[in-house]
């Protein structure tokens, strides 16, 4: 395994993972920029642009691009989140030539086709009415906008069928100029790949990527409060939280291990207090999601309209107790399932490339895995329970509930009293 850096003079950066012992290799385009960066009019066109950089170039239909990609048994793929947007390709060592040809070409040459875009925009409103239909995922929607209210971090990353029926051919180049630009790009390699070869081909291909830095997304806001939404529906549907941390903060690591020990698997107080013991729910788990600047720590469980009220008042006493009693054994646990995940990438290309680039535009380079390993293992007792108490006492709580009316008023006031307890 060796890791590779290199800047171009575009600013550019390119990091390759060679693991010779894979014959496949993966390789994407990562840029700093996503729905954060949107204005209110162009609410969720981060995530389109996504999708019709596949829709055709000027060398290469949208049948083309997969039918090339496939020929040679690969696949292409892309996301968008809040903070960034990565397109990716996986094929043998051998022809990535070809998906590195794919992926400059679908970036620097889409031709934005008005019928494409048409027809896109019919898809990503069956997406957005197929994601308000899954309220498991819907009420997030619901938790991030009142956790986050009137600004892009709490903006859903798909956008609303409006804004998306907005954009036009115009509005997608003024996006990709404003912010598809060299010093937040990286281009990462893992796996059967020729860093050298890389280098050659990127800095001839991408070569007209504006050079500037361009305009950072502003800054989150965090604001807390209550959103319940009443629908006709069997479960409730509750998400509790609260403001976490940057993955730049002192105190990030802490705070991921809070997490798990609360509600991140099998083994946390969460899941076995209110499923195993209680049998109130059958999903329930805790996780902290950061960013650049900010974090949200959130709690979800889908339960019975009956039991919501009693769910609610067992995830309050559970994170008021782990704040003061959680021990080295849990500690421990978390921080080897933490470490068994962070190493778990080495076992795949597309991981690696993708923690590679993540890494490169959080912190401006790879960190290295004993680096981040002894990080995990330098969480104290005390840590841990700073970083829950933080929590609680650092502002007002965020509640979202989806679901019938019986149990989401019940379950809101309990979750609305839990920071005057907590101070």
């Amino acid at each position: 395994m060796s890791t590779t850096v290199e800047k171009l003079p575009s600013g550019l950066t390119v990091v390759t993972d060679r693991m010779d012992h894979l014959r496949t290799a993966s390789l994407g385009v990562w840029v700093g920029a996503g729905s954060r960066n949107e204005e209110p009019h162009e609410n969720g066109i981060a995530h389109f642009l996504e999708h019709m950089a596949f829709k055709g170039t000027r060398r290469r239909t949208a049948r083309q691009i997969v039918e090339e990609i496939e020929a040679v048994g690969g696949d292409l793929n892309a996301a968008t989140s809040l903070e960034n947007t990565g397109y990716y390709a996986r094929v043998l060592g051998s022809d990535m030539p070809l998906a590195l040809d794919i992926l400059t070409d679908i970036l620097t040459d889409s031709v934005f086709d008005a019928g494409e875009l048409a027809r896109e925009q019919g898809v990503i409103l069956q997406e957005i009415g197929a994601a308000n239909d899954t309220p498991d995922d819907f009420v997030f929607d619901l938790f991030q906008a009142r956790a986050f209210p009137d600004q892009p971090v709490g903006r859903p990353i798909l956008g609303t069928p409006q804004s998306v029926r907005s954009f036009t051919p115009d509005s997608l180049r003024a996006y990709l100029g404003k912010h598809y630009r060299a010093p937040h790009m990286i281009v990462s390699a893992a796996g059967d790949i020729d860093h050298a070869r890389i280098v050659d081909t990127v800095g001839a291909r991408l070569a007209g990527l504006p050079i500037d830095a361009g305009k950072a997304a502003p800054k989150a806001r965090y604001a807390g409060g209550l959103e319940i939404s009443v629908r006709p529906i069997e479960q409730v549907h509750l998400v509790l939280g609260f403001q976490g941390c940057s993955y730049r903060a002192p105190e990030y690591f802490a705070m991921q291990v809070f997490a798990g020990v609360l509600g991140g698997g099998a083994s946390s107080r969460l899941f076995q207090e209110v499923r195993e013991k209680r049998g109130l729910c059958y999903t329930i788990f805790a996780a902290h999601q950061p960013f650049f600047d900010t974090g949200i720590f959130s709690i979800y469980a889908g339960t019975d309209p009956k039991d919501a009220r009693d769910l609610m008042a067992v995830v309050v006493d559970e994170i008021a107790d782990t704040v003061d009693t959680a021990s080295e054994a849990e500690i421990a646990r978390v921080k080897s399932m933490m470490k068994v995940s962070l190493l778990g990438v080495l076992e795949s290309s597309s991981a690696r490339a993708d923690q590679l680039a993540r890494q490169v535009l959080a912190f401006g380079r790879p960190i290295p895995l004993d680096e981040l390993a002894a990080k995990i293992d330098a969480v104290t007792v005390d840590d841990v329970r700073a970083a829950g108490r933080s929590l609680i006492t650092g502002g007002r709580p965020t509640f979202a509930g989806l679901g019938p009316a019986g149990g989401l008023e019940s379950a809101a006031g309990i979750a609305e009293n839990l920071q005057r307890r907590a101070a």
